[in-house]
C-alpha cells in the first residue's frame, strides 16, 4: 500500500488540534504518519501531539506557507507516497483517507485531490453563506483564473511526485502567503486536480468572527496572487495549459 502522511500546520491551536487528531485516529484507512508542524506555539501543542502519537516537528519562520512546506518536505523525506493536508480545525470524516487514496490511485502519479468544507461553530446562516459564498466563490473564481480547480488548504492531498516538482519553488519567505493558493498556482499543465464533492471537511467558521479576520484572509489572497503574477502572468499560464492540452489530446 502507498504510505500516506498527513501534514497539519499548527500555531497555538492545541484544543482544536486535539479534536482533529482524535478524528484522524478513527480513520478506516489509518494514516501511516501524522506530522504536526508546530509554528512556535506557546500552548499545549507538544502535549497534545505526544498523547496522540503524532510526530511534532518545529518550524520557526512565521506563516502558514513555510510551516506547511516544512511538513511536506518531512513527509516526502520519510517516504510517503501521498501527502495529505489538514488544518488544526479540520474534522476529517472516517472515510477521508480512504477516499483520498482511491482518488489519487485512479488519477495517476501527477495528481491532487480536494473537496469542499462545511463550517461549524457559528449560526446556521453564517455557515451556509460561508460554504456558498466564501468557499463556493473560491473554487469558482480562482478556478476561472487558474484554468483548473484550486486546492482547499483544509482538505487536500497530492502525490509525492507533485511535491517533488513544485516544492522547491513554493513561496516560503512571507507570513502573508496562502499556501493552498501558492500550490495551486504552481501546478504544471500535466498535473491534475480532482475535485470530489463528497470529500467534505468540517472546518471552523472562525474566519467569519469579525470583518478584520475575513479581511486579513482576503488581503493574504491578493498578496499571494500578486507575487505569483510577477513570476507568471495568468493569461500566459492559461495559454500554456491550453497548448499542453491540445498537444496531448485534451
Amino acid at each position: 500500500m502507498t504510505r500516506i502522511a498527513v501534514v497539519i500546520p499548527c500555531r497555538n491551536d492545541a484544543a482544536m488540534l486535539e479534536a482533529c487528531l482524535a478524528h484522524l485516529a478513527r480513520q478506516g484507512r489509518p494514516a501511516d504518519q501524522v506530522i504536526v508542524v508546530d509554528n512556535a506555539s506557546t500552548d499545549n501543542t507538544a502535549g497534545v501531539c505526544a498523547a496522540a502519537g503524532a510526530l511534532r516537528i518545529f518550524s520557526a519562520p512565521p506563516g502558514i506557507a513555510p510551516t506547511s512546506a516544512h511538513g511536506f518536505d518531512a513527509a516526502a523525506g520519510a517516504g510517503a507516497g501521498i501527502l495529505a493536508r489538514l488544518d488544526a480545525d479540520s474534522r476529517p470524516p472516517a472515510d477521508w483517507l480512504s477516499r483520498v487514496e482511491t482518488a489519487l490511485d485512479a488519477a495517476g502519479p501527477m495528481s491532487l485531490v480536494t473537496g469542499p468544507g462545511d463550517f461549524y461553530g457559528a449560526n446556521r446562516l453564517v455557515c451556509l453563506l460561508g460554504r456558498a459564498l466564501y468557499l463556493g466563490g473560491y473554487f469558482h473564481m480562482v478556478g476561472l483564473l487558474l484554468g483548473h480547480t484550486p486546492v482547499f488548504g483544509s482538505n487536500f492531498a497530492m502525490t509525492a511526485g507533485v511535491w517533488a516538482r513544485i516544492g522547491p519553488g513554493v513561496l516560503r519567505g512571507s507570513p502573508l502567503v496562502h499556501d493552498d493558493l501558492d500550490i495551486s498556482y504552481r501546478l504544471r499543465p500535466d498535473m491534475r486536480v480532482v475535485y470530489d464533492a463528497g470529500l467534505r471537511m468540517p472546518v471552523s467558521a472562525r474566519p467569519f468572527r469579525s470583518g478584520a479576520s475575513l479581511g486579513l484572509r482576503l488581503s493574504k489572497a491578493w498578496y499571494t496572487f500578486r507575487r505569483e503574477f510577477q513570476a507568471e502572468p495568468p493569461l500566459r499560464r492559461r495559454r500554456e495549459r491550453r497548448r499542453w492540452a491540445r498537444a496531448h489530446g485534451g
